[in-house]
């Protein structure tokens, strides 16, 4: 106990001794920490006592001026997109760090400040050149280069089938080399690479835009950046760049117009894309299923036969279309046609007359060296039409003396000596070589009399005959592959008929739309001619129609068909015009039936009366009767391919406008000798076309002008008409523009368009020229003289602010409907889109006015259709042309600034702009050794 009583007497002092130490230590550490720190560290910055100084204290209210543009109307929505934007992609994780609103409203106030500087920037900017100019050489260039991407591809598959992949790289080689010092491939198909080109523009922008105080803020100017790359201008290139979306579009905007079924089968029977006629068909069986369930009787019953009958002859041409493309048996119709086929006989004088025609006979004749003959005729056209109009208005002008007389005879005797010079002189080269005495009689005529419109008469005759029956022209050209080319840019090309039976249910179908059917070899091996056989047809049945308010009346006709196998029954059904248009056309064609085949006449008022539609079938199956006699069918041996065109189960296609259609009873010989005028007119040099163009407006007040142009046209320039290639190097359509057009809005985008969708470039000139002279004159018939300052105000009202307000509201709308953020759209199913783009390209089929197809030709048309719609079913390429024009855009928005050195700048790492600068330097290398 006694050494317990120690220990406890000892354990107490000694803890209270090391207590004290302890404190004391504490105690002097500190002091020396302290003076140590005030003697070797350097002070605290004050800039964190003070920001725990005004963290303490209340946020203070910023006041946030809602005025952005100076409109009202615009400011409103524009609001409310910062707010949407604000509230969706920051607020909704900012509030998870911090309850404090100050930085939310220094970034709406920053977003402000940008668009207040864009706004009033985009005041000061005249847009009419953006709009009328640099939008469309932007998308004629894009065109242009998918134009040429698709010829390189398609000499690439002559080996090897190419896919989309390759077309899209193709593109973007052939953008380089036009282009020469930029490519966007990276950004339009690398989305990394997309996401940081946006993000360096938006940079760039926000310099522009922003005072330097808030630019040089980091976070918030990375906030706004992302906001505006990844929340705004990603999303919206996305949508623009669609396929789909585009497809969508388009039927929308031309919702208005009908589809029609000849189009529509057109449209399959060139498809080349397997999954679009794969859509197509599983939907034909889809609804042949519905309607075989279906139970019906009495009327019904034939009404869903027909349906029927249409939906299994859709699956037989899509299957047929299917097997050809996965055999790789698909060859051009025109090597088909050149090489099997029959062909229609167009005789030389419709030749002449037709626009289309008359290219690919001057394109023959120069080959063959004969163009000085055709060059001849065409300029005696002229001169008649010149010397005609010339002296008929003499008499009105008597009154002024004997001036203006001798004066007009003077100018006519210049050109007439002219055309002498040129084509029938012995210093003329090439020359026409006609008979020596009627050289000599011109001569002699010229010498001493004065010049009439018929004075070129008896060698022009003779240069006809020539022309006609010379083997080395008008016999050959028929056997040249340039007048195959010729029948199907004037849709003159039959191909055989689909023909066969669903093994289903014993249901058959007949009957084939007419269109440019691509054919295989074996499929004309099989065929040993195109005799459509023997025709047997009445008129079953007569009926009333009404469609979108028009009431008609409809013919059913019953036509069979006898070959040396098989005998075929088939319905088709057509109207009064049908009949019609089909008797004109066959006696424009066979001048013999005028005077034996005659259609019962029209009548006005009661034309619905049954007994009037009795009285009218009956004359109608006497016109066919005697129509489809052996007799007849021998006397005109083509007929019978024209017959058969018209009793095929299809839709029949008219040849002309129902106005023209109407007009064309007491119109025709008018507007025949009207059509001699305006060709004989459009084939003399560009001065003198001018001047008589100019004359038929007031002919007296431009005599001396034409006598001006006359002098230009025959002893300063040109003789032949000569085809040029007016592409021989890569460049942007802006580049090859005429000087003549630019002062003319609307011909000069109607023209490079034109140009660009139809290859107008790569026929020749004299084409080009008549297409050119026909849109002044639609142009000038339409809107006079103020078409320009139309455009202008167009213009301003597109910028106006009720517009632009219009723009940004519609926007809102589209991102957050009813103020909700949109829900990313579902990807449609294949097989819908692959329909909505066969749907789309019937549309723009059936908008296009058959004029068109007589201008330039029916295939060339589609061509150029097919090339325009297919150029938007690239997600890769609709992004280059998103990101030209945006480039466009900010270039007229800042033209102080050198945004086409940034552009190109951004767009440097591109791996074909790399290659082609290797390639470059591979072919400047030789040179310089030899140097």
């Amino acid at each position: 106990m006694s050494a317990l009583t120690f220990l406890e007497s000892l354990s107490e002092p000694l803890g209270r001794g090391l207590v004290v130490t302890l404190l004391y230590g504490k105690t002097n550490s500190e002091k020396h920490l302290e003076l140590c720190e005030h003697s070797f560290l350097p002070p605290a910055p004050p800039g964190v006592p003070k920001c725990l100084e005004e963290m303490k204290r209340e946020a203070r209210t910023i006041k946030i001026d809602r005025r952005l543009t100076g409109a009202n109307i615009i400011d409103e929505p524009l609001q409310q997109v910062i707010q949407f934007s604000l509230r969706d992609y920051v607020q909704y994780w900012y509030y998870t760090l911090s309850d404090d609103e100050s930085f939310l409203l220094e970034v709406r106030q920053t977003l402000q400040n940008a668009l207040i500087q864009f706004a009033t920037r985009s005041k000061e900017i005249d847009w009419q050149p953006y709009f009328t100019t640099r939008i469309v050489d932007d998308f004629g260039t894009h065109l242009r280069v998918f134009r040429k991407a698709q010829q390189r591809a398609t000499e690439k598959d002559d080996q090897v089938k190419g896919t989309a992949e390759d077309l899209v790289e193709t593109f973007f080689e052939v953008e380089v080399e036009m282009e020469k010092d930029v490519c966007r491939d990276l950004v339009c198909t690398s989305p990394k690479d997309e996401e940081g080109f946006l993000r360096d523009l938006c940079e760039v922008l926000l310099y522009l835009l922003l005072p330097p105080g808030d630019f040089q803020n980091k976070i918030m100017r990375y906030f706004v950046r992302e906001i505006l790359a990844r929340g705004i201008l990603l999303p919206l290139i996305n949508q623009l760049s669609d396929p789909d979306y585009i497809n969508q579009y388009v039927i929308w905007m031309i919702r208005d117009s009908n589809c029609n079924y000849e189009a529509f089968m057109n449209i399959i029977k060139l498809s080349d894309n397997i999954g679009e006629l794969e859509a197509v068909r599983d939907k034909a069986a889809e609804e042949l299923q519905y309607l075989r369930s279906l139970d019906t009787a009495g009327d019904d019953i034939n009404t869903i036969k027909n349906q029927i009958n249409s939906l299994l002859f859709v699956k037989k041409v899509c299957d047929s279309r299917i097997q050809r493309l996965q055999s790789g048996k698909e060859i051009n119709t025109v090597k088909l046609a050149a090489n099997f086929g029959k062909l229609c006989t167009v005789p030389l004088d419709s030749i002449l007359v037709d626009n289309v025609a008359l290219q690919f006979f001057m394109d023959y004749m120069q080959q063959t060296g004969g163009q000085a003959h055709l060059f001849f005729w065409m300029t005696v056209e002229g001169y008649r039409v010149t010397a005609q109009q010339q002296l008929g208005v003499l008499p009105r002008h008597q009154r002024d003396g004997g001036q203006q007389t001798t004066q007009t005879r003077g100018l006519l005797r210049a050109a007439a000596v002219g055309i002498y010079e040129q084509y029938l002189s012995e210093k003329a080269s090439p020359r026409v070589i006609v008979d020596d005495y009627l050289v000599a009689k011109l001569a002699d005529t010229l010498n001493h009399e004065d010049p009439t419109p018929e004075i070129f008469d008896d060698i022009q005759r003779k240069v006809y005959e020539l022309m006609l029956r010379d083997e080395r022209f008008y016999p050959s050209f028929r056997q040249n592959a340039l007048y195959v080319r010729m029948l199907a840019e004037l849709d003159m090309l039959k191909d055989p008929s689909f023909r066969g039976s669903d093994d289903g249910d014993g249901e058959s179908f007949n009957g084939s739309p007419t269109g440019s059917i691509n054919l295989s070899l074996d499929d004309l091996s099989n065929m040993s001619s195109d005799d459509p056989g023997q025709l047997h047809a009445y008129i079953s049945d007569t009926g009333v129609c009404n469609d979108h308010g028009k009431t008609y009346a409809l013919y059913a006709i019953t036509v069979h068909r006898r070959s040396l196998n098989t005998e075929e029954m088939w319905k088709t059904y057509r109207r009064y015009s049908d009949f019609h248009d089909f008797h004109m056309r066959i006696t424009e064609q066979f001048e013999n039936l005028s005077s034996i085949l005659k259609l019962p006449g029209k009548k006005t008022f009661n034309n619905m009366d049954r007994d009037f539609l009795e009285k009218r079938k009956k004359d109608l199956n006497a016109y066919l009767q005697l129509l489809l006699t052996p007799e007849m069918m021998k006397a005109s041996p083509a007929l019978a391919h024209c017959v058969f065109d018209f009793l095929e189960n299809k839709a029949y296609s008219k040849g002309k406008g129902d106005f023209a259609r109407k007009m064309d009873t007491f119109v025709n010989p008018l507007r025949n000798s009207m059509r001699n005028v305006s060709n004989a007119v459009k084939s003399l040099p560009d001065s003198l076309a001018e001047g008589v163009t100019k004359m038929s407006d007031n002919v007296g007040r431009m005599s001396e002008r034409l006598g001006q142009d006359i002098k230009q046209s025959f002893f300063k320039v040109p003789p032949l008409i000569t085809k040029t290639d007016s592409d021989p190097e890569h460049c942007r359509v802006s580049a090859q523009l005429d000087d003549n057009v630019d002062d003319n809005i609307p011909l000069r985008v109607m023209l490079l368009l034109m140009d660009e969708v139809f290859d107008l470039k790569e026929r020749n000139q004299w084409l080009r020229r008549n297409i050119k002279n026909l849109l002044q004159q639609l142009i000038r018939a339409t809107y006079g003289d103020t078409i320009n300052r139309k455009i202008v105000d167009h213009v301003d009202w597109m910028t106006s602010p009720e517009q632009v307000a219009d723009s940004v509201k519609r926007f809102r709308d589209a991102f957050w409907p009813n103020g909700i953020l949109a829900e990313a759209a579902p990807c449609r199913d294949k097989a819908i889109r692959m329909r909505t783009r066969i749907a789309g390209k019937t549309k723009l089929f059936a908008v296009m006015p058959d004029e068109l197809k007589h201008i330039i030709g029916a295939e060339t048309t589609r061509k150029g259709i097919l090339r325009v719609f297919e150029m938007f079913q690239h997600n890769q390429l609709n992004r280059r042309m998103v990101y030209v024009f945006l480039e466009g855009f900010l270039e007229t928005l800042f033209p102080q600034y050198k945004f086409r050195e940034l552009f190109n700048k951004l767009h440097s790492r591109s791996k074909q702009m790399q290659k082609y600068k290797q390639k470059l330097q591979s072919t400047q290398a030789p040179s310089v050794q030899k140097r």
